[in-house]
């Protein structure tokens, strides 16, 4: 049983100023491919359009070169009839697409113990741990959550990403939400497309905000440091709404909603507004300990690791119910002590 709790009720924002599934014991049952049934009714807007970029636009979750494949293969259908990937289209036609899913990964199942909020036969929401990597990559190949995702849930193999629509960083812990199945994978990441997911995460920044409010301000890669992202001409729309909840004498406990999720967007946008995360080595060039700290909390910020950020709250509409879902995580233990020592150090100021 989780620490974490679920419930399944409208979404609020009154905090915000603006605002078939196998179990774990079945891991080492084969993986079988996925049949995918779907369909898609045109209208007017695709008039004229060739209709492999029509299918791409429908079904975003698939390469165009893979769509072109099954039309050929004769698995994705106009009409109830085998097309060219060149047809134009006239803007009334019936798409549907019959076709197995193989396995998407290479990756290996591990048995990892993952921390579950809530499953059901469409979805998986998990808490992620400090220090989880999320991808498989240079370096993390295996100890990731896809790995244990792959073990937990062998069908996962079957979609892209092992079902996930959207991540969070190594040392950021907190609530992600899985697809079990295509159609699961496809509202999810539709729904982050509309910006209609529901994200809040809790925060620690040095210095004193004073009043919550918006940040606006576009994300690409740094052109120097490539482990960076900065706020940069040109870069992809990024907006970050946040919420004072707590302040110490130098430092401001701050909930932030997310309405775009760009890599590190938290991380980026607080350090450029001047109010660095706790802990935050890529983004801050050292830790900051305020004069007359305490010796406890002097410890504390140069024993904390890694960005003070959780993600505390994640709100859905279920793929399939299209019911309205919350659910939320409690802090982690680190970050419930430092916020703590930050209560005690200001009791004695």
């Amino acid at each position: 049983m989780t620490s974490a709790q679920s419930s399944h009720s409208n979404l609020s924002e009154t905090d915000f100023l603006l605002e078939d599934s196998e179990d774990a014991d079945n891991h080492n049952s084969d993986t079988t491919a996925t049949r995918l049934s779907l369909q898609q009714q045109l209208d007017e807007t695709y008039l004229g359009q060739r209709i492999d970029q029509v299918a791409a636009s429908v079904w975003s979750d698939f390469s165009r070169e893979r769509l072109k494949q099954w039309m050929k293969d004769g698995h994705l259908l106009v009409n109830g009839n085998i097309v060219k990937p060149k047809y134009r289209c006239e803007g009334n036609e019936l798409l549907t697409l019959n076709v197995e899913l193989e396995a998407q990964t290479t990756n290996q199942p591990e048995n990892i113990a993952l921390d579950i909020v809530y499953e059901d036969d469409d979805i998986l929401v998990i808490n992620k741990p400090v220090g989880m990597v999320v991808h498989p990559g240079a370096g993390n190949s295996s100890g990731t959550l896809v790995n244990a995702l792959l073990y937990h849930y062998p069908k996962s193999a079957e979609l892209a990403r092992a079902g996930l629509v959207h991540r969070i960083d190594k040392d950021t812990s907190g609530l992600l939400v899985v697809a079990k199945n295509l159609e699961a994978q496809f509202s999810l990441s539709k729904q982050l497309a509309d910006k209609s997911v529901y994200r809040i995460y809790d925060l620690i920044v040095y210095g004193n905000i004073v009043a919550g409010g918006t940040i606006d301000e576009p994300i690409k890669r740094h052109p120097v440091d490539r482990i960076k992202m900065a706020i940069l001409p040109g870069g992809r729309d990024a907006v970050t709404h946040y919420n004072v909840k707590e302040r110490f004498q130098n430092f401001t406990r701050v909930q932030a909603q997310l309405e775009t999720g760009r890599t590190h967007q938290i991380r980026v946008h607080f350090s450029y507004i001047g109010h660095g995360l706790v802990g935050d080595s890529v983004y801050m060039n050292r830790v900051r300990v305020p004069a007359g700290a305490s010796e406890r909390l002097n410890i504390t910020l140069r024993a904390f690791k890694r960005q003070a950020l959780h993600a505390s709250k994640l709100g859905l509409v279920h793929p399939r119910t299209r019911e309205n879902m919350m659910f939320e995580a409690p802090w982690p233990e680190d970050f419930s002590y430092l916020v703590e020592v930050l209560r005690q150090d200001n009791a004695a100021y």
